[in-house]
């Protein structure tokens, strides 16, 4: 068991009048968190798992007086894989609004956009919303640097999914990551979506996993595919809605310009993207060593400002000379430059000159040596 840490921050929002949803990829572990809080207390807890039919059914299209007869007896009530309801945001809106302070509703969903587009409207001001990553490296080796410096290696190809950091052996994570990403880690996005080319989301995914930390050209996938534009930006929006890849936007002081560019695409894990090409090489016998990296990097940062509540507006920096920065985050009026570094040499710790010359920005170069207080 890896404590999260989103456990301390859940139990203190219990009893506060609101749903407490948890949202994330599948195999992240939001039941084993939930089961984890939910060990620690004495209250009474209803539990509907909604992969099965009967509890879906339970939960859907019902009155007050019907689900008031579900949980009467119980004080916590946990809906796991809430997507699958279809009228799951009039179910807790019912739930939330009778019970208020005295029942606590927790609610856990693998597919965001579907659970969470169906409880916007009716969960406005009504609920505590959370996501879960596969395990962070601060929830892995905060107190164990030595660990940390062994363990890294192993990040890098077979990423951090619970399942996955616990298996020993580089056979047993190699076959259960094959099993994952052959079908079960989109599964909501082909039942959810109708989705009816799953051939074309499994090449769009190699194509994607390929160009890891490099600008995306729509236009370029679209013609490597054989479909249009429309089709390549739905299937990537829903990737990114599915917790599978992300998408970082350039930095410019013309936001309009901004949403025409183009963004570079990481993987929220970095096994998924290993396992999707099938290259689980070694470091020493890999060459995109500085992707992986620069992957790395930027989604543990992106774990560490959820889980530590740091608002920053995250994008990458590029100008037509080649000058580049790989992370900027905009906070508090300032802007912050990050470039990720596997090896350091003197001549690239300094700071692009046409970076330098913009108010209020900084420079920091992020290497495995230092991570302190920036993903730990």
């Amino acid at each position: 068991m890896y404590q999260r840490i989103l456990k301390n921050t859940i139990n203190d929002r219990f009893f506060k009048g609101k749903a407490i949803i948890v949202v994330g990829a599948r195999q992240v572990g939001k039941t084993t968190l939930i089961q984890q809080v939910l060990s620690e207390r004495t209250e009474a807890v209803r539990v509907f798992t909604c992969d099965d039919p009967t509890d879906r059914d339970l939960l859907t299209n019902r009155n007050l007086e019907f689900l008031i007869t579900l949980v009467e007896n119980e004080t916590i009530i946990f809906i796991d894989e809430a997507q699958k309801v279809p009228t799951i945001g009039q179910t807790l809106k019912l739930l939330v609004d009778h019970y208020k302070h005295t029942k606590q509703i927790i609610v856990t969903g693998s597919s965001s956009i579907h659970l969470l587009r169906h409880t916007e409207e009716a969960l406005t001001g009504r609920k505590f919303l959370y996501t879960l990553y596969p395990i962070s490296l601060e929830e892995l080796y905060a107190q164990d640097r030595v660990a940390y410096s062994k363990g890294l290696e192993q990040l890098l190809l077979f990423g951090s999914y619970p399942e996955i950091v616990q298996q020993k052996s580089i056979r047993d994570k190699t076959e259960r990551l094959l099993n994952l990403t052959s079908s079960y880690l989109y599964k909501d996005i082909l039942e959810l979506y109708q989705v009816r080319r799953p051939a074309l989301l499994t090449n769009l995914l190699k194509a994607l996993a390929l160009q890891i930390g490099q600008e995306v050209s729509i236009n370029e996938l679209s013609s490597l595919l054989g479909v249009n534009q429309n089709t390549v930006n739905r299937y990537i929006d829903l990737l990114e809605q599915n917790f599978i890849i992300l998408r970082l936007p350039s930095y410019t002081t013309n936001r309009r310009r901004e949403m025409s560019k183009q963004k570079k695409i990481f993987f929220y894990d970095l096994g998924v993207r290993n396992a999707i090409i099938n290259n689980f090489n070694l470091l020493e016998n890999r060459n995109d060593v500085g992707q992986l990296w620069e992957n790395f990097v930027i989604t543990e940062r992106l774990k560490y400002q959820t889980y530590h509540q740091i608002y920053s507006n995250n994008y990458f920096w590029r100008t037509y000379d080649g000058s580049e920065v790989d992370l900027v985050e905009e906070r508090a009026g300032k802007l912050f430059g990050y470039e990720c570094k596997w090896n350091v040499k003197k001549h690239n710790l300094k700071a692009p000159k046409s970076w330098s010359t913009i108010p209020h920005s900084s420079y920091t170069v992020i290497t495995p040596e230092k991570i302190d207080g920036f993903i730990i």
